[in-house]
């Protein structure tokens, strides 16, 4: 009883089960939460931390900001699918859901304008950050010679163009139609052996096991759902096909954010092995790499083990 009765007084408030409700299926920041309930930030911060002490919510710190979400695994994710059926069958809480995904899908409105808005000086802004280092270099040292390899989150192709000398057949993703444009201006001698596809990188336009080869190159910081969009590269890769995945350590450079579009601050080590795991891949080989405004870049290699 002194374990539970907590977690029954936690949902005993109309806005905190109104709060689990969107959190059981979204990841949100304060700010997000604040428009959703249209509440101040102290009293949402206040719900939000007496949910926290039962155990139905955890919390992660991102430099300046915090987001929230349920647990995952543990009692409190145990007591969450139990009462969850009962909770999402009451409609008055339905706007409350129906904001949370209009948010999200402004985050990525906003992702995809960004990107269309700065494509033409993307190359140089890439060069400002990680300076000397030869990126695409490092990838192609990792890179087997292949069939087909795609390049998730292409750009302006930079990378594609490097990876025609260890593969018959190149495929480029991309969500920005201007990155795309100008990927196949780059690319025109060699149209016949690449694919330039738009797309989202947590729905890859790709059949099951298509590539053999796969890199998604200082891209995963951009994403809501970094885990999601692994576990779809490991379903577009055969059995034994390699990721080499690049992206920033964990950092807490706040300007990252404002003059690149970045979602996430970096990514430890050991938050990155576990995605990778939790998508299906065994580690095969990481290193890290120092680059300009001290950051620092993960070079990754995954094997597909599924």
């Amino acid at each position: 009883m002194s374990t539970i009765l907590p977690v029954f007084k936690a949902l005993a408030d109309e806005t905190r089960l109104r709060l689990l409700h969107v959190l059981n299926r979204y990841e949100l920041s304060v700010n997000e939460l604040v428009t959703i309930l249209e509440m101040g930030q102290s009293r949402v911060s206040r719900h939000l931390k007496i949910l926290t002490g039962a155990g139905l919510l955890t919390s992660r710190r991102d430099g300046l900001w915090v987001f929230y979400s349920a647990p995952t695994e543990g009692e409190g994710r145990e007591f969450i699918d139990a009462v969850a059926p009962f909770i999402d069958n009451d409609e008055t809480l339905d706007p409350d859901m129906e904001m949370a995904s209009t948010i999200i899908e402004e985050r990525v409105r906003k992702t995809k304008q960004f990107f269309n808005a700065i494509a033409e000086d993307w190359d140089q802004l890439n060069r400002e950050v990680i300076g000397d280092f030869d990126l695409p270099g490092a990838i192609i040292e990792r890179m087997p010679r292949c069939k087909v390899a795609v390049d998730l989150g292409c750009g302006t192709g930079t990378l594609l163009e490097r990876m025609l000398e260890r593969s018959l057949k190149i495929i480029g993703v991309d969500g920005s139609p201007r990155m795309l444009e100008l990927a196949k201006r780059r690319l025109i001698e060699d149209e016949d052996r690449i694919s330039l596809r738009i797309g989202d990188l947590e729905h890859l336009p790709l059949r099951d096991g298509e590539a053999d080869f796969a890199t998604i190159n200082m891209v995963l910081h951009h994403l809501s759902h970094p885990g999601k969009s692994l576990k779809e590269i490991r379903r577009v890769l055969r059995k034994g096909g390699l990721l080499v995945l690049a992206d920033f350590d964990k950092h807490d450079n706040e300007k990252m954010r404002v003059d690149y579009g970045d979602r996430w601050l970096g990514f430890d080590m050991t938050n990155l092995a576990l995605k990778l795991t939790e998508a299906g891949f065994a580690l095969r080989q990481s290193s890290l790499h120092p680059v300009r405004n001290g950051l620092t870049i993960h070079l990754i290699v995954a094997e597909n083990t599924q």
